[in-house]
């Protein structure tokens, strides 16, 4: 999928978007002014919103504020994915509705076949990351984190470890004790900005990485931790136990696991340098 195509059309009007939590999202006051020719969109939107209760209700499952380009700059605009897009539209009473319906499983096809069936969205990332160079070593290693990632996320939440910024938090509690600094000091060390550190780690990287958020959720369970400060502990043991081990297999192998390099850079000098070494 193009990540750059920011904006679609629909029976010429324009449909803004952008690119989170790996799919698509859409602004929620462009679909209104899509398939009711409204004037005043977000009037109507707020409208709907008193209008059904039940919808209102949900509205924060439904829609997520997020960063979207503006005339005046980058505003923050209430998107839905397209689960919610398909929301929004029941309950709009427009001929447009089925039609845009359409529309929005074609823009969103990957996304909704995905939803219906979760290993094509494994498939379409693995095939990403080897367009992009990967091996496919590394690619399986990276998709073994995202899924202990996830199971350690979705062990959080049982506890009552809400908010992004509670998330953010205790991933950086397991990165410390790791590495010995917080994903942010990290992403310095390898020059990025707003790019995703862990797709510039090596392979050693990323098992550490995955090391300690595995032990992480194991000792959340055997503990039972509950709320943000008892799973904060449980955060900092398990990366305690990634972080010895870190040190050990640097002690054996002679050199710091932690690099500035990011993965691909070590890849393209590698093949340079065995080029270089080939017999004339």
């Amino acid at each position: 999928m193009e990540q750059d195509k920011a904006l679609v059309v629909f029976q010429g009007k324009k449909i803004r978007r952008t690119w989170f939590n790996n799919e698509w999202w859409f602004a929620a006051v462009d679909i209104i002014a899509a398939i009711t020719e409204s004037k005043d969109p977000a009037g109507y939107l707020k409208d709907m919103r008193r209008r059904d209760e039940g919808f209102a209700e949900g509205w924060g499952q439904i829609a997520t504020p997020l960063l979207i380009d503006t005339v005046g700059g980058k505003q923050s605009v209430n998107c839905v994915s397209v689960k919610g897009a398909f929301r929004l539209i029941q309950s709009v009473p427009s001929p447009k509705a089925e039609p845009f319906k359409l529309w929005l499983a074609q823009v969103g096809y990957e996304r909704v076949q995905e939803i219906e069936n979760p290993e094509l969205a494994q498939k379409r990332m693995k095939e990403i990351y080897k367009q992009k160079g990967y091996s496919d070593d590394w690619i399986e290693k990276r998709v073994r984190g995202i899924a202990i990632r996830d199971e350690l996320t979705d062990e959080w939440k049982k506890r009552k470890v809400e908010t992004d910024k509670e998330f953010a938090i205790l991933t950086a509690e397991i990165s410390k004790a790791t590495f010995g600094m917080t994903p942010s000091e990290y992403q310095k060390l390898k020059g990025l900005k707003k790019e995703n550190l862990r797709d510039h780690m090596n392979d050693l990287e990323l098992i550490f990485t995955m090391l300690g958020e595995r032990v992480t959720t194991e000792i959340t369970r055997t503990k039972d931790a509950q709320e943000f400060d008892e799973c904060s502990e449980a955060a900092k043991e398990g990366g305690e136990v990634a972080g010895n081990a870190k040190k050990d297999a640097e002690r054996k192998i002679g050199k710091p696991i932690t690099t500035s390099q990011n993965y691909l850079e070590g890849q393209e000098k590698g093949k340079r340098k065995q080029i270089e070494k080939k017999p004339e």
